[in-house]
C-alpha cells in the first residue's frame, strides 16, 4: 500500500476549492421568492394594496385587469419555481427570471396600478444583470419522471390556490356555493371551462383568467419537463469501470466498500494521474460519494479535486458518506470541509472467530437447531456456479426482497451473477422439502464482494419467508468457517449507524442526554433497523470501524440526510414499477443493475 498522503503547501487554495455558497445567489433567490408571493397576492387579492394611481386607472381599459390578474400570478408561481435554482446559480434559472421580472412588473402597473410593486420587480433585475457571471452553473441530471413529479406536484398546488382565488371574492359571489361546487368551478377553470360559481361585475373574468393562467402553467410545465432532451444520470461506462477495476486491483485492500464503487448507476471522476478515483451519484442537487477515494492514496487529493470541481460547476452540494477515519482526514484537509461520526462497519477476523465460549452461545445453539432440522450450507465463489443455478438465484433474490423498493448505495453492488464479478462470494442455505418451491431446495442467500485479495464485504441478505429463522447467522457462520479454505482473513458485515451512541447509552453511568440520544434512535429503529441492525452484528464478536459524512455546512445535513435515503431506498419519489414487471425484467436481463437490500427481520423472529 502507499503512504501517507502528501500535504500541500497552501491551506488556503484547499478551502478555496470548495464549492462555498454564494452570498448574490442566495440573496437573489431568497429575494425572488419573495416578488413572486408579492405578485401572487397582487392576483389573487385585487385589494392587497390599494391603488394610488386613480387618474390612470380612470384611463386605462377595464378588460386590462383580468389578463393583468392573470399575467401576475403566472409570473409569481413562475418566480417561487425559480428560486432554488436561482440560489443554485443555474443558468437557465436566472435566463428565466429576467424575462419573468419585467412581465410581473407590468402586471403589478396595469392590474393594481402600484408604482411601487413594478419597482420591487424592476429592483430585482439590477442584481441579477450586474452578478449574471455569478450565475454559471451546468443543468442537473434529467429524466421522465420529473415531468410526471411536477405535473402532480403543480396540479395539487393550483387546485390549492385555485380555491384561495374562487373563495377570496365573498362579497361580489352570487348565492353561497358549496365547497364541492367550487372546487368543480376550480376543476373546470384551469381546463378554461366556466364552472357553476358567478360572480357579480368584472369578477367573473378576473377569476376565470387566473384560473385559466394556473392550468395554463401546469400544463405548459409539464410538457417543457416531458419534451426537453433528456438527460439521464451518468453511469459508468465500460472503459470507467475497467480502469477502476485495475485500481482496485492494486488498491482494492485499503477499503471494504471499494468494490461498491463499480455500482453503475454512479459516476466517477479520475484524478489527473489516473491513479485515483471518487465515484458518486447526484440525488436531488447532492453530489453523493461513498466510501473512500479508489485507488493510490497519494493521487487522492487530484481526485478529490475533480470531485469538487465538478460539484461546483453544477453547483451540487457535495457529501461523502461512509468514509473510513483515513478517508475523512484527506477530505476534511484538502477542502476545508467538514467530518461527522456515522456509525460503525462491523469487521470480523477470521482467525479470530470461534463458536465456542459463553459470548457466542445464542449463535452457537441457533446454528445448530437449524442444522438439526435439515438444513446444509454451500459457499462458493460466483464463478463457480452454473448458469442455470445463477439464474434460479438471482430470481430468488428478487422475489425475496422484502419491500417493494430495492435499496442499497454505499454497500450494496445491485447485482448478482455478472461474468466480471466471478470473485464474489455467495453462501447459500438449502432443504430437500417434500414438495419443492419453486426454487428448488432454495431457502437463503448471502452475497459478498471482495475486498482486496483476501477479505469480503457482504452485499446482500436474503431468505425465504417460509424458512426457519436464523438464516442469516447460519450463513455468515458457514462463510466465516469456510473462509480459511479460500484465502480470505477478514469479514465485513452490516454497517451499523449510531452505534457507539447506542451501546454508550445503555450501560451504567449514561448521562441523561445520552439516554435520550439513545432512547431516540430505538424509536426510529422501528422503522429504519438501526437497533436491530447493530444487535445483529454484535452477536459474531466483531472489531468496530467507525465510518464517516463529510459535509459542507451544518445546514446541509438535512438535505444531505434526505438524499442518502432516496439513494439508499427508503425514501422513494419515483413511482415503482409493478411486481410482476420487474421479475420479468429481472427474467430478461439475469444481470440487472437492481440494488440490495440488508433484511434483518429473521433476527427480529429469532
Amino acid at each position: 500500500m502507499s503512504g501517507e498522503v502528501p500535504s500541500r503547501s497552501s491551506r488556503a487554495r484547499r478551502i478555496v476549492r470548495g464549492p462555498r455558497p454564494e452570498a448574490v445567489p442566495a440573496l437573489v433567490g431568497r429575494a425572488g421568492a419573495v416578488v413572486g408571493l408579492l405578485d401572487i397576492a397582487a392576483g389573487v387579492f385585487p385589494r392587497f394594496r390599494h391603488s394610488r394611481m386613480h387618474a390612470i386607472a380612470e384611463v386605462l381599459p377595464g378588460s386590462f385587469g383580468p389578463f393583468a390578474a392573470a399575467l401576475s400570478l403566472s409570473a409569481g408561481v413562475l418566480l417561487l419555481l425559480l428560486a432554488h435554482g436561482l440560489k443554485r446559480r443555474k443558468r437557465r434559472a436566472w435566463r428565466a427570471a429576467v424575462a419573468l421580472l419585467p412581465a410581473g412588473a407590468v402586471a403589478q402597473f396595469v392590474y393594481r396600478h402600484s408604482i411601487v410593486g413594478a419597482l420591487i420587480s424592476l429592483a430585482l433585475l439590477v442584481p441579477l444583470l450586474r452578478h449574471r457571471h455569478e450565475f454559471e452553473a451546468l443543468p442537473d441530471p434529467r429524466s421522465r419522471w420529473r415531468a410526471l413529479a411536477n405535473f402532480v406536484l403543480m396540479g395539487a398546488g393550483s387546485l390549492a390556490l385555485g380555491l384561495v382565488i374562487v373563495s377570496v371574492h365573498p362579497d361580489r359571489m352570487v348565492g353561497d356555493p358549496s365547497l364541492a361546487d367550487r372546487l368543480t368551478h376550480v376543476i373546470y377553470g384551469l381546463f378554461g371551462f366556466e364552472g357553476p360559481v358567478d360572480y357579480q361585475g368584472n369578477t367573473s373574468w378576473t377569476v376565470a383568467f387566473s384560473l385559466g393562467a394556473l392550468g395554463w402553467i401546469t400544463a405548459a410545465t409539464t410538457i417543457y419537463l416531458a419534451f426537453r432532451p433528456e438527460h439521464p444520470a451518468a453511469r459508468l461506462t465500460e472503459d470507467d469501470e475497467a480502469r477502476l477495476r485495475t485500481l482496485l486491483d492494486k488498491h482494492g485492500g485499503r477499503d471494504s466498500l471499494g468494490h461498491f464503487a463499480l455500482r453503475r448507476d454512479k459516476a466517477v471522476v479520475f484524478s489527473p494521474s489516473g491513479k485515483a478515483a471518487v465515484t458518486y451519484r447526484v440525488v436531488s442537487g447532492v453530489m453523493l460519494a461513498s466510501g473512500d477515494p479508489i485507488g493510490d492514496v497519494e493521487a487522492w487529493p487530484g481526485a478529490i479535486e475533480r470531485f469538487m470541481d465538478e460539484a461546483k460547476a453544477h453547483s451540487w452540494t457535495p457529501a461523502v458518506m461512509g468514509c473510513s477515519e483515513t478517508g475523512g482526514e484527506v477530505w476534511t484537509r484538502e477542502t476545508g470541509l467538514d467530518a461527522l461520526e456515522l456509525g460503525d462497519e462491523a469487521v470480523v477476523d477470521v482467525a479470530d472467530f470461534s463458536l465456542a465460549g459463553r459470548a457466542m452461545r445464542n449463535v452457537r445453539q441457533m446454528v445448530k437447531r437449524i442444522e438439526r432440522a435439515g438444513y446444509e450450507t454451500r459457499v462458493r465463489r460466483i464463478r463457480d456456479l452454473g448458469e442455470a443455478e445463477l439464474d434460479r438465484i438471482r430470481l430468488a433474490a428478487e422475489e425475496w426482497r422484502g419491500t417493494d423498493t430495492e435499496r442499497g448505495f454505499s454497500m450494496a453492488l445491485g447485482r448478482i451473477g455478472d461474468p466480471s464479478d466471478g470473485d464474489c462470494l455467495i453462501a447459500t442455505a438449502h432443504k430437500a422439502d417434500d414438495e419443492p418451491g419453486e426454487y428448488g431446495d432454495l431457502k437463503a442467500i448471502l452475497h459478498f464482494v471482495p475486498w482486496g485479495t483476501d477479505g469480503v464485504s457482504l452485499d446482500l441478505m436474503r431468505r425465504d419467508r417460509s424458512a426457519d429463522p436464523g438464516m442469516n447467522e447460519l450463513l455468515i457462520v458457514a462463510a466465516l468457517q469456510a473462509a480459511p479454505k479460500l484465502g480470505i482473513t477478514r469479514v465485513s458485515l452490516n454497517f451499523a449507524m449510531f452505534r457507539s451512541a447506542l451501546a454508550r447509552g445503555e450501560k451504567i453511568g449514561a448521562g441523561p442526554v445520552l439516554r435520550a440520544w439513545r432512547g431516540l434512535l430505538v424509536f426510529l429503529s422501528r422503522w429504519f433497523q438501526i437497533e436491530s441492525l447493530y444487535k445483529f452484528n454484535a452477536k459474531f464478536q466483531p472489531r468496530w470501524e467507525p465510518r464517516f459524512v463529510v459535509y459542507r455546512a451544518s445546514g446541509d445535513l438535512p438535505r444531505i440526510g434526505f438524499a442518502a435515503m432516496q439513494a439508499e431506498g427508503f425514501v422513494n419519489l419515483a413511482l415503482p414499477l409493478p411486481r410482476f414487471l420487474r421479475r420479468r425484467t429481472a427474467a430478461a436481463r439475469p444481470c440487472s443493475h437492481s440494488t440490495a437490500e440488508h433484511d434483518v427481520r429473521d433476527v427480529r423472529a429469532a
